[in-house]
């Protein structure tokens, strides 16, 4: 309302203009708390937003510190979502990425990559990940022989047909378990984000599009949003995740609350792993 009456415009047309502006990375709305969340209770936190189970990570006094925490908790989800002949599906993220190395034990089972390629500097890719959890004793693979998000929809149909990549992306029809990473359609809080130009990115937004799993978008009221993204991406879809009985998301910082609300709201989460930050922006939520 103050900026309407400073620039004489109405406040609808400033909403309009806010949201265009979020979409292209000119503005971020980010809510920091101030000290670590302390006293939260995961099982009320888990009761009030509807999961089956909450799991809280420390918050460190960096990303990274941040990001290791979470990747062991990552890694303890996967080998207690194990056991022998299980078909586990595994997403990508830089914390998934860094799961991987922690996992020491797992039975003889199937890996399933949800997602295709994605490179981010500095960090693996799901293909490396895959591979990673491959070497154990026991364990088979089904890569996704495939970048995550391609050039046109033509392009990833024909991928789609591939044999070895069809193969992968029907394994996603039976999982038995899965570990997605919660991400939110806003700048600098999605790796997929980065990928696209800004047409695609504001056209998401202006749909709806508040989250983003493993390369799938998703409505603040928890349906798949459909766009352009949606036909160029090749990865599990929230159909299948909505099939999978046990999916573990990880999310990490208050600024993705929105966006787990409306992974949430789509109703294939069980098992919800998020640092203190995080934490207790849900939980304020959960109370109002």
């Amino acid at each position: 309302m103050e900026i309407a009456r400073t620039y004489g415009i109405s406040r609808f047309q400033v909403a309009r203009y806010l949201e265009e502006a979020r979409a292209l990375g000119i503005v971020r709305i980010d809510v920091r708390f101030p000290a670590a969340a302390t006293g939260l209770e995961p099982e009320r936190l888990a009761a009030a937003l509807g999961v089956a189970h909450v799991r809280v990570s420390p918050t460190g006094p960096d990303e990274h510190a941040t990001r290791k925490a979470m990747a062991k908790g990552a890694a303890e989800e996967l080998m207690a979502a194990s056991f022998s002949g299980a078909t586990l599906g595994v997403s990508w993220s830089r914390t998934l990425d860094l799961a991987a190395g922690y996992v020491t034990d797992l039975p003889p089972c199937g890996i399933v990559q949800l997602a295709g390629a994605l490179p981010v500097p500095g960090s693996g890719n799901s293909l490396e990940l895959i591979q990673g959890l491959g070497r154990h004793d026991g364990v088979a693979t089904w890569p996704l022989w495939a970048p995550l998000v391609v050039e046109n929809a033509a392009t990833a149909q024909s991928l789609r047909r591939q044999p070895e990549i069809a193969e992968t992306l029907a394994r996603a029809d039976s999982l038995d378990a899965a570990v997605v990473a919660v991400g939110a359609w806003q700048p600098g809080l999605s790796t997929v984000w980065d990928r696209v130009d800004n047409r695609l990115r504001l056209a998401a937004a202006r749909a709806g599009a508040v989250a983003e799993c493993s390369g799938r978008l998703v409505d603040a009221a928890g349906n798949p949003v459909d766009s352009e993204l949606d036909e160029r991406v090749l990865a599990v879809t929230v159909a299948q995740l909505q099939h999978t009985p046990r999916v573990v998301a990880v999310a990490q910082g208050a600024a993705r609350a929105d966006a787990v609300r409306a992974v949430l709201a789509a109703g294939f989460v069980t098992t919800l792993l998020v640092d203190e930050e995080l934490a207790a922006a849900l939980s304020g939520d959960a109370a109002q």
